[in-house]
């Protein structure tokens, strides 16, 4: 299973074939070259901007295609930039509107990976994460509530709800690390 850009797609600031493919954290693709040109030609000392979304990108995550052309001159220039992109902007803690925004990419990113057996997550991140989701599943189910529904009716399920986004979003947060580690990370 590769994780590349859809098929019929194109680079939306070059409007050519993918050139070493790389996924924002806002789930856009670009060409690794463009985007690097289009953050070279704002401001060096701050994440660029998504042409598309507009939203900041702090992460940049080449596709399996690209890592394994990594021998190949022109691409391991490329993902070199990458991962100095990285280096600079991905480790910076964001807010919590930017953290929910992030959530589809990082969890979407997380099921494939758990879902493919060629790809494998440290064992410690994987159990991190299914002791999160199941302790969050249980605590959903459970009769048991810090605000029950049984008297407070739906605003009840306000707990519930709370309990699975921080669930998502301390999942994300993992998962954000160990890409970060893999593409930009010391």
């Amino acid at each position: 299973m590769d994780d590349g850009p859809p098929a019929n797609d194109c680079c939306s600031i070059c409007h050519g074939r993918f050139k070493v493919p790389c996924q924002a954290n806002c789930s856009h693709w670009f060409c690794g070259d463009c985007i690097m040109l289009v953050w070279q030609h704002g401001s060096a000392v701050q994440a660029c901007k998504c042409p598309l979304c507009r939203r900041s990108i702090t992460l940049l995550v080449p596709s399996q295609a690209a890592l394994r052309d990594r021998n190949d001159t022109e691409v391991s220039e490329v993902l070199v930039k990458v991962q100095r992109y990285n280096r600079l902007f991905g480790g910076e803690t964001s807010g919590l509107i930017q953290r929910m925004q992030d959530l589809p990419f990082f969890i979407r990113r997380l099921f494939r990976e758990l879902m493919d057996p060629q790809r494998s997550l440290p064992l410690v991140i994987r159990a991190r994460v299914y002791i999160a989701v199941i302790l969050s599943a249980l605590y959903t189910l459970s009769p048991v509530d810090i605000i029950p529904e049984g008297i407070l009716g739906i605003v009840g399920l306000l707990d519930d709800a709370l309990i699975l986004l921080l669930c998502f979003l301390h999942v994300a947060a993992i998962y954000r690390s160990v890409l970060y580690f893999r593409h930009g990370g010391s």
